[in-house]
């Protein structure tokens, strides 16, 4: 059979599961103020343990020797790349040392300089770092100056290789001059050989004029390596972030921590965390959530719910009554995953009182046939069980025993076939009285509604499910795992089963009292058993006679001491006498739309 029926919600889309697993993370408020502690804590160290660095910076403009400073030619541009190099090398931190009056820790003084060249320019910032900022300073303006006079020798020394180049050219040349004046002197004017001499003459001249003009345009360069444009002044604040960005940055750091912390928390944790979570692990919907009790009031103090919770009842119901696949069978199994089964012993009853309440048939079934309460909760309600709301009815003390009317207020009237304790469960469950009790629902108008144990506890809810295919969960998302639901799914829908939907609440799944090691009763049961044997041994009352004409149990047998929970129950066993008198007002009461 399929998992849902048609109609159901359909699966989430990727926004709605973005937005649902978000919602998850911070359930896991803790991690996520942790991790903030944490990234703050982080940030003010840094902040408070971090030593205090000054940086400070120069400067300059590099340009190549010219003899005409103002001249703007593009011709042999300045390599940036090659002049930052030579900036952060040994031999200007040698000379920076030695200025500084350290010329043996010129490693040490490099470690804190910083050289960069802006795009597109001829300019290099020098931005030294140091613990005092006039010291800062003072390092910053000596590896400026020390890689301008470095620069500037390199320019003297290049200028001086060729002066002496030209000078050593021009040297024959002067000895060729002085020889042919001499040769000149003996010949006479105007004669062949004075001609020749006279020509060689000029052309020697001109050549030492072309020396001697090279040799000027080089001793007129500027050598100067460049120019400053910012000096290095002391910093009046130490560089990095500060205290309050460090602590902005931890925050933001600290936020991410804990939302990490909080998904892998997530991912890990086994428990259902969200509507979403029960709706893709059932494969069903949720149709109600019953909101929290109030401070100092318990969950299963009241069996018939009034006011805020009760509206989630009614709806519930409404939204099962208006369901095709129930609709078509009218049969609901109210289960839960694990442990106890308070709450779903209250959801099945106040659902089947909305049932009555909508004018339907409603008949209840107690199928815990291994520890039934419902029988001892409405005995407490009403002060004396009634004989005969306990007699065996036709089936020679087994269960199912006679129907009893329960009266439920403003809602109605319903029918209970309470459970009682059976040798072989398997066999009652299955029987066939069991069978044609649970056939009630085909009558027109009429509803069952089957309250089993734990599906995960015993097999007793599975037994029931090809007879009651309509089974509805009633958990506590926070306590019940995805892989439980999931099971759950699997075990309803291989025994022919659907899931209608999901009840979610926060009222705690507890503990089923019948998972013990050794098997024996506790104490709460072996209080009920004795109270059961009371009961059969108390005087019944005469049939015919009402509530009023009730014979009291011995002292200390069938009553609750006084002030027990007598006021905080909501239903009462009906007498037949009693139920005739109001049969005609209940049934036009019941008839409501």
């Amino acid at each position: 059979m399929k998992d849902a029926p048609a109609g159901h919600a359909a699966p989430y889309d990727e926004p709605d599961l973005l937005r649902d697993q978000f919602r998850q993370l911070l359930r896991y408020r803790l991690l996520i103020v942790c991790g903030i502690v944490l990234g703050l804590a982080g940030g003010g160290w840094l902040g408070l343990t971090a030593n205090e660095t000054y940086v400070a910076t120069a400067e300059i403009t590099v340009r190549t020797p010219t003899a005409d400073p103002f001249a703007g030619g593009t011709v042999d541009r300045v390599a940036m790349g090659s002049e930052r190099r030579t900036a952060v090398s040994d031999i200007v931190a040698q000379r920076a040392a030695e200025a500084l009056g350290q010329p043996d820790s010129f490693p040490q003084l490099k470690r804190g300089l910083q050289v960069t060249n802006p795009p597109n320019t001829e300019v290099l910032r020098f931005a030294y770092s140091a613990d005092d900022p006039h010291l800062a300073a003072e390092r910053a303006n000596a590896f400026v100056q020390a890689y301008l006079d470095n620069r500037q020798a390199d320019a003297d020394a290049t200028i001086a290789a060729q002066v002496a180049a030209l000078e050593s050219q021009r040297a024959p040349q002067l000895e060729r001059r002085d020889e042919l004046e001499d040769e000149l002197a003996g010949l006479l004017d105007g004669s062949a050989a004075y001609d020749s001499a006279l020509s060689d003459l000029t052309t020697v001249t001109g050549t030492i004029a072309d020396l001697n003009a090279a040799i000027a345009r080089l001793t007129a360069l500027d050598t100067t390596g460049g120019r400053v444009i910012t000096e290095a002044g002391p910093p009046g604040s130490p560089s990095g972030p500060g205290l309050p960005l460090l602590l902005a940055l931890g925050y933001v750091v600290g936020i991410g921590l804990g939302l990490l912390a909080a998904w892998v928390r997530l991912v890990f944790d086994p428990t259902v965390r969200s509507p979403g979570d029960v709706t893709r692990a059932l494969h069903a919907p949720v149709l109600g959530v019953l909101p929290r009790p109030g401070r100092g009031d318990h969950p299963g103090e009241q069996l018939l719910a009034d006011g805020r919770l009760a509206e989630e009842y009614r709806s519930v119901a409404f939204r099962l009554a208006y369901d095709e696949s129930f609709a078509q069978r009218r049969r609901l199994l109210v289960v839960a995953p694990r442990g106890s089964i308070e709450t779903p012993l209250a959801a099945a009853v106040n659902l089947t009182a909305a049932f009555a309440e909508m004018g339907m048939d409603a008949l209840l079934v107690e199928a815990d046939l291994r520890t039934p309460t419902l029988t001892d909760q409405l005995r407490h309600a009403d002060g004396v069980r009634p004989g005969w709301a306990g007699s065996p009815g036709g089936h020679g003390g087994d269960w199912p025993g006679v129907r009893v009317p329960i009266d439920a207020g403003e809602s109605g009237i319903f029918d209970l076939v309470p459970g009682r304790r059976v040798r072989n469960v398997p066999r009652a469950l299955t029987s066939p009285p069991a069978t044609q009790l649970i056939s009630h629902a085909d009558t027109k108008g009429a509803v069952v509604v089957v309250l089993a144990p734990a599906v995960l506890s015993y097999a007793d809810a599975i037994a029931l499910t090809d007879r009651v295919d309509g089974v509805l969960v009633v958990c506590d998302p926070s306590e019940v795992h995805r892989d439980d639901l999931t099971r759950v799914r699997e075990l309803v829908v291989g025994a022919g089963g659907i899931l209608l939907g999901a009840v979610l609440h926060s009222w705690g799944s507890g503990t089923d009292r019948r998972e013990g090691e050794d098997g024996s009763d506790t104490p709460r049961e072996a209080g009920r058993d004795r109270r059961a044997v009371a009961d059969r041994q108390a005087p019944r009352p005469v049939p015919g006679q009402g509530p009023r004409h009730r014979q009291p149990p011995p002292a200390g047998t069938g009553r609750e001491p006084q002030g027990g929970n007598s006021e905080t129950m909501g239903l009462r066993i009906l007498d037949p006498g009693e139920l005739s008198d109001h049969e005609g007002h209940t049934d036009h009461r019941s008839r409501k739309p």
